[in-house]
Formats: C-alpha cells, structure tokens, sequence
C-alpha cells in the first residue's frame, strides 16, 4: 500500500472517529422529547433556585414540590453537579385539565429543571405547556396550555435575568 493511500485510508478512519464522537456528544445533550427550552443564566445553582421560587410566585403560579439528584447525593456523601426539579402548578389549572381530560392528570405538576455548569453558572429547562399537552388533541387542553405557554416562558425569563 502506498505511502498515499494510506494516509488517505488514515484520515478517512480519522473523519469517521471524530464525526461519531460529535454525533455522540450531540445526542447527550439533546433532548428527546420537542418542546425544550433551556435558558442560561449567570446566577449560581442556588440563587437561580430561590430566583425561580420568586418568579413562580409573582407570576401566580405554585411551587408544588422539587425534587434533585445533588441534594440526595450530598446527604450519603457523594458530590455531583447541582440539579433540581421544581414542580410548578395551580389548582384552578389542575381542575380545568382534569375536566379535559383524566389521561392529561399524569402531566400536572409542570417541571422546571435547573441544572449546575461546569463554569458556576445554571441551565433551566423547561417543556413547553403547548408541547406537553398537545399529543392529548383536546381543544380545551389547547386553550389551557395557550395560558401557560408565557406564563412559563415570563418565569423562566424574569428567574435568568441579569
């Protein structure tokens, strides 16, 4: 085999390598489901948390519950990256989905997720109402998730503002 072609047949194995490694990566970070909006903010894990808190709030929303990962870890010792899952909803809302449709009550609360960066600041994602209850094809759940829609957008908004 020539010193050319090998040179070739090496740089085709290496383009190969690299574009599966950037396929790789791409699809760890994506998310599977449409509908995702993730905004950076500068704040670190904790303050963007109780800025979200706030922002619920001024925005009539409820924070129903959080759950994270980080804090379970921390509490047997083990450190990863901040995460947490907050819980946003409203009963008026919950009655009105659940006259709808029973099926959509498996959607309720609506989550925020905040996430640590490796550079001190936080990521929150957060699915779209419109996307969440779309598959359900409910005109009334439509209408409820055309409220929603900025609602959430305004508290994620206000929560990553500089």
């Amino acid at each position: 085999m020539s010193g050319s072609v090998l040179r070739r047949l090496c740089l085709g194995i290496l383009l190969v390598a690299v574009v599966a490694a950037a396929r790789t990566a791409s699809a760890q970070l994506a998310w599977p489901q449409e509908g995702v909006i993730t905004m950076n903010a500068k704040w670190r894990f904790n303050e963007l948390i109780a800025r979200l808190e706030q922002s619920i709030q001024k925005h009539g929303m409820a924070l129903v519950a959080s759950a994270s990962a980080s804090r379970g870890a921390a509490s047997r010792g083990v450190k990863i990256p901040g995460n947490v899952v907050l819980m946003v909803f409203r009963n008026d809302y919950a009655v009105r989905m659940l006259e709808a449709s029973i099926p959509a009550g498996i959607e309720a609360p609506l989550r925020l997720y905040v996430t640590e960066n490796t550079d001190g600041t936080t990521s929150v994602s957060y699915r779209k109402p419109s996307a969440v209850f779309g598959p359900y094809r409910s005109p009334r759940l439509d209408a409820l998730a055309a409220e929603l829609d900025p609602i959430f957008s305004e508290i994620v908004r206000d929560a990553v503002a500089q």
